[in-house]
C-alpha cells in the first residue's frame, strides 16, 4: 500500500425514480433543490477531497452543473446504491487505497462532523474496509419500527449484526436494567478496493431476509467498524418529510 495519506471522496448517489417519492432528489427546500443542500454541506467538510453526485438522470446531472457541482453518470439499472457508488469510482479512477463516503441525497441537514466521523476509521487503521455511523436510540417508538435498522457491536465497535427487530431481545421484561439500542444511520466510508469486492459479492443469506446490504460484509467475513455519533440523521422519504427539513432550516439548525 502505497505510503501517502489516502483522499477522501464523497459520492452522493442520486436517483430521479423512487418508489415513494420520484424525483426527489429536485425536490426543493428553501427555494434549493434538495441535491444542492447535500452537495453544499458535504463541500463544507474539510476532510473531503472531492465531492461528486452519481446520477443516472439528465434532470439531476443538469441541476447539479446549474448549481456548480460535480456529476458522473452511472447505470439506471442498480439494484442498489453501493453499486452506482462502486461504478462511480470506476469512472473517477479512485485510487485503490482511497476511501469513498458514500453520503445520502435524502439527508439534507448532515452535519460535517459525521462525514468525518465516518471516514476517520478508515484513515486511522489502513487495513480497514468499512465503516459505518450508528447513534443512540431516544425515542422509544423507533426501537420497533423496523424502518430504523438496529445493530449490536463488540467491545471494540466491530459490528456483530444489523436487524430491522429490536437487538438485543430483553428475555426478561420486569428486569430494572433495560437494554440500550443503537440505529444505524445511513452514512458508509468504504476502501475503494473493498467496495469492488463487495459489490461482486454474492448476495448474502441474512441480507436476503433483512434487505440490509451490510449484512453481506459480515456474513463474507469482513469487518464494520460503527461509530457512536451525537446526531440523529433526518432523511427525506416523503413529501411531508421535506417541510419538516424546511421548518428546521428555517430554524437555523
Amino acid at each position: 500500500m502505497p505510503n501517502q495519506k489516502p483522499e477522501v471522496i464523497a459520492v452522493i448517489p442520486a436517483r430521479y425514480e423512487s418508489n415513494r417519492f420520484r424525483g426527489k432528489p429536485l425536490a426543493k427546500i428553501a427555494g434549493k433543490p434538495m441535491i444542492q443542500h447535500v452537495v453544499e454541506r458535504a463541500r463544507a467538510v474539510k476532510m473531503l477531497s472531492r465531492v461528486v453526485v452519481a446520477t443516472d438522470d439528465q434532470r439531476i446531472a443538469g441541476c447539479v452543473t446549474d448549481f456548480g457541482g460535480e456529476y458522473v453518470m452511472t447505470r439506471s439499472d442498480h439494484v442498489s446504491g453501493s453499486d452506482r457508488l462502486a461504478e462511480a469510482a470506476e469512472i473517477l479512477q479512485i485510487s485503490e487505497h482511497d476511501v469513498v463516503v458514500n453520503i445520502q441525497g435524502d439527508q439534507p441537514l448532515f452535519p460535517a462532523e459525521v462525514v468525518e466521523q465516518v471516514a476517520q476509521p478508515l484513515l486511522d487503521d489502513l487495513a480497514l474496509p468499512m465503516s459505518t455511523l450508528i447513534y443512540k436510540i431516544v425515542r422509544p417508538e423507533e426501537i420497533d419500527d423496523p424502518n430504523h435498522v438496529k445493530t449490536v457491536f463488540d467491545k471494540d465497535n466491530y459490528a456483530l449484526y444489523f436487524s430491522r427487530s429490536p437487538i438485543p431481545f430483553q428475555r426478561n421484561p420486569d428486569d430494572k436494567v433495560k437494554p440500550t439500542y443503537y440505529k444505524h444511520l445511513g452514512f458508509y466510508a468504504y476502501r475503494k478496493g473493498f467496495l469492488l469486492s463487495f459489490v461482486a459479492l454474492p448476495e448474502g443469506e441474512w441480507e436476503r431476509f433483512e434487505k440490509l446490504e451490510q449484512l453481506r460484509a459480515l456474513e463474507y467475513g469482513y469487518r464494520i467498524k460503527v461509530t457512536v455519533t451525537e446526531h440523529d440523521s433526518i432523511e427525506v422519504d416523503t413529501p411531508e418529510d421535506l417541510l419538516r427539513v424546511e421548518k428546521y432550516l428555517l430554524n437555523g439548525v
